[in-house]
């Protein structure tokens, strides 16, 4: 039988200081393992010297295929420009900082080759070194998307996946703008085995997702895969219709029976408050829709690949 090829995508953005260090790990896993491989590194827009380092290591070892980006577009347009060059049997997604253990590729090989699933995932069980702040905003997250949404993510999942070619050929017929792949990865659904692991620290550099980057792509991850959010707006906004009707009843009956004169400016103030900005989070959750509906239609590309020594790709997509 042929040997099957396994495409390993490694998104990098500033990881001058990993990319070396994920090579050999990676290659001294896949040296005499169960398959071929080829390494693609894509380079996100970086502003250190990650794209020289990953150059070098396409010169010396015919394994290694780079994808440079003309600027920062995100690592969910570097994991869908890895996916579209992939060529591989099998394809997995890495992270370049280690904290996706190597190690399990063997293991995930034969999984996929058992045949019983398309699929083998991995999360991490605990979040030790993390800020609690945002460990608890996590677990928030994945308790609120599964409930909200269609598709089945799993707490403490990582983007550390690997899949059959049929399965990513559903991912990429997904061709969406806005991305979000723990979502995508479920809502295509196909047969999953979940691996667990603690959680490992960096080997180098610091993360590039702040707080605030993160909650932007939880909200992200909402607004694409549910529409919970505006039947919230619209059950709000019967709710206040129907407690103004019932205090517009109200004030007519007291002025007929008691004939009190107009009072209570300090409570109108809080109400009017109250209604407006109610009012305004209820746009504020209808724009986020709008805007995501306008780069849709703009037909815009994911990414815009500047340079490659791999004379197949897709430059744009």
């Amino acid at each position: 039988m042929d040997r099957k090829l396994l495409s390993i995508i490694i998104p990098c953005y500033n990881e001058e200081k990993t990319v070396e260090t994920i090579y050999a790990a990676v290659t001294d896993v896949m040296t005499n393992g169960q398959c071929d491989y080829e390494i693609l590194f894509v380079d996100d827009g970086s502003k250190d010297y990650t794209e020289q380092k990953v150059c070098g290591l396409a010169q010396k070892d015919g394994h290694v295929k780079y994808y440079s980006f003309s600027r920062n577009f995100g690592k969910e347009a570097a994991i869908y420009a890895g996916l579209n060059n992939a060529r591989g049997d099998y394809v997995v997604i890495m992270d370049a900082d280690m904290q996706d253990p190597p190690a399990l590729l063997p293991e995930m090989i034969s999984t996929l080759e058992s045949g019983e699933y398309d699929s083998v995932a991995t999360r991490r069980v605990s979040r030790k070194g993390e800020p609690m702040v945002r460990s608890f905003c996590a677990r928030c997250f994945y308790k609120l998307i599964r409930r909200i949404s269609d598709a089945d993510i799993v707490d403490g999942a990582r983007d550390f996946r690997m899949m059959t070619r049929d399965m990513v050929n559903s991912v990429l017929a997904l061709s969406e703008y806005n991305r979000f792949s723990k979502g995508i990865f479920g809502w295509v659904g196909y047969r999953t085995k979940w691996l667990e692991y603690e959680n490992i620290e960096r080997t180098a550099g610091e993360t590039k997702w702040s707080f605030w980057k993160l909650l932007a792509y939880s909200l992200d991850g909402i607004v694409n895969f549910s529409n919970v959010p505006l039947m919230i707006s619209s059950y709000l906004g019967i709710l206040m219709t129907f407690i103004s009707f019932v205090a517009i009843i109200f004030i007519i009956v007291r002025k007929l029976i008691f004939g009190d004169p107009v009072s209570g400016w300090p409570s109108l103030v809080c109400i009017i408050t109250f209604v407006g900005g109610i009012q305004l989070f209820c746009m504020g959750i209808m724009g986020q829709y709008l805007s995501k509906t306008y780069m849709e239609v703009k037909k815009r590309p994911h990414y815009i690949i500047q340079k490659s020594n791999d004379e197949e790709t897709e430059k744009n997509k």
